[in-house]
């Protein structure tokens, strides 16, 4: 596979109340955004766990991003700033075990900044897109 053709897998971890709800409005709107971003929707970015992460990432996602509240406005009052703190850590981790932590990042969005969420998206694709697939899933090509 040449860097031309590849098309990253992208997992975003999504806070019901703020980050869902964009992107239900991006949705609504029309509003284009890569169809490789597959979401996955927490009542709380603070129920994110670092474990969550790393099996996205050992299941083949290329990269991985959380949608969390804006802060000082999270529904269950610290949730997003715990997820901060989790994404700070895993990033760290990534860069030891050689997957890379800027392949995750997280994010904080309004439920009505469809757009936004979007552009995320957008962003996100381009920088992983950058990176190059997952080490993880070069080593299963090869050895398969």
């Amino acid at each position: 596979m040449t860097d031309s053709e590849f098309v990253p897998e992208i997992t975003a971890f999504c806070c019901h109340y703020c980050a869902y709800t964009a992107g239900d409005l991006a949705g609504y709107l029309h509003v284009n955004y890569p169809a490789t971003v597959k979401t996955v929707k927490f009542p709380c970015t603070g129920k994110v766990d670092v474990q969550y992460i790393l099996d996205a990432f050992e299941h083949g996602a290329d990269g991985v991003y959380i949608m969390a509240c804006l802060e000082g406005n999270c529904h269950h009052i610290h949730g997003n700033i715990r997820a901060r703190r989790r994404v700070e850590y895993t990033k760290k981790l990534l860069d030891e075990i050689g997957i890379g932590g800027d392949r995750l990042e997280i994010f904080n969005t309004s439920g009505y900044d469809g757009m936004k969420w979007a552009h995320i998206a957008e962003d996100m694709t381009e920088r992983i897109k950058k990176l190059g697939p997952n080490p993880l899933r070069r080593r299963r090509a090869a050895q398969s």
